[in-house]
């Protein structure tokens, strides 16, 4: 028997599909955003130049295991995009790459269970960006970590050969901001 959703959802909200109920993803602002674009943008780019596959914004859903899950950033390799194209709704399947990016009120707990949880359900790497601490955690398991800081350098050869950027410029105020 199929659980039931509520349909007392608002409509300018996202939520994920979490053990069969909807769980309201916090949104964290401009300088969240921000981080994402700058990461998207350079993802996009290298991805695109050397036909790694596919790289989705915070409104692609992905399951994850029993649950329904909107990455702040994914990337699915070439050799796994489907033949038919990309689905018009819901991926059925992990990313190769998860980004979470930390809003204010994201509680820690919940952001270590989502991390393991893309990483049991095959997620190759999760990168854990915190825009209030200036670092990035890249998670390959649950055990086997790296924490970058703006003096580091994003890289990953396993998932994305040859890409590199500067953490510093996902965290750099826009163009005209005086400090």
């Amino acid at each position: 028997m199929a659980s039931t959703i509520s349909l007392d959802l608002h409509p300018d909200k996202e939520y994920e599909i979490v053990a069969g109920q909807p769980e309201e993803k916090t949104m964290g602002g401009a300088r969240h955003s921000g981080v994402g674009v700058r990461l998207i943008a350079r993802l996009v780019n290298h991805v695109e130049a050397h036909q790694l596959g596919g790289v989705y914004g915070p409104d692609a859903t992905f399951q994850i295991g029993e649950n329904q899950r909107i990455p702040d950033v994914a990337f699915v390799a070439a050799t796994r995009l489907p033949v038919e194209g990309e689905p018009e709704g819901i991926w059925p399947m992990a990313p190769d790459l998860a980004v979470e990016i930390i809003s204010p009120n994201d509680l820690y707990e919940r952001v270590i269970s989502k991390v393991e949880e893309y990483l049991a359900s095959g997620v190759r790497q999760v990168w854990l960006i915190s825009p209030e601490h200036k670092i990035i955690t890249i998670y390959s398991s649950p055990t086997h970590t790296t924490i970058l800081t703006e003096a580091d350098e994003l890289v990953s050869e396993e998932l994305l050969p040859g890409f590199r950027c500067r953490v510093a410029d996902l965290f750099r105020s826009p163009v005209g901001v005086r400090g």
